[in-house]
């Protein structure tokens, strides 16, 4: 299993999930900023992700939306703030509507993924801080933990295939 780590900290208001990736930085970098890479694995295997915008500059937006088992969709964005490649990127994280527009009572977090090279390859650090603890509680009840995870457990097939 890719994930190593998945921890909770309230007094932070993070959540932060750690992942060892037998790929060099570059190559995990290529399935966060590709979206056919990134649909591949965003989103836990019964709800995945289709990217429907990914512009990946600083500024730019992601808008997407997760397919539930029932057919239901669960939309999303991100608004990109810094990049550092291939080292790191961060981005404003938030719950929207079909055409993109942030949801109304839905917090947003800040999201920075680091990777770091490794002698086995890359660890990833996929940190998500929230600006107050009851947004944290609000996602973290809805299954951000769980999914975030078993999300980041798909990354392994999809560094496999070629590209």
């Amino acid at each position: 299993m890719t994930v190593v780590s998945t921890t909770q900290d309230p007094e932070q208001l993070t959540l932060t999930v750690v992942a060892e990736l037998a790929a060099p930085p570059a190559r995990v970098w290529q399935v966060w900023t590709d979206p056919q890479q990134l649909q591949r694995w965003w989103g836990p295997p019964t709800f995945p992700a289709t990217f429907v915008e990914h512009d990946v500059v600083v500024g730019g937006t992601s808008r997407y939306y997760m397919t539930g088992p029932d057919g239901e969709k669960a939309y999303g964005w991100w608004r990109f703030v810094a990049l550092d490649e291939p080292r790191s990127l961060e981005f404003e994280d938030g719950f929207g509507d079909a055409e993109g527009r942030p949801a109304d009572g839905m917090p947003t977090t800040h999201a920075r993924v680091d990777l770091e090279e490794t002698p086995a390859g890359t660890r990833m650090t996929v940190r998500s801080r929230f600006a107050t603890l009851e947004q944290m509680e609000q996602v973290l009840a809805m299954g951000m933990a769980e999914g975030l995870t078993l999300s980041v457990g798909q990354i392994d097939e999809v560094l496999l295939a070629s590209v």
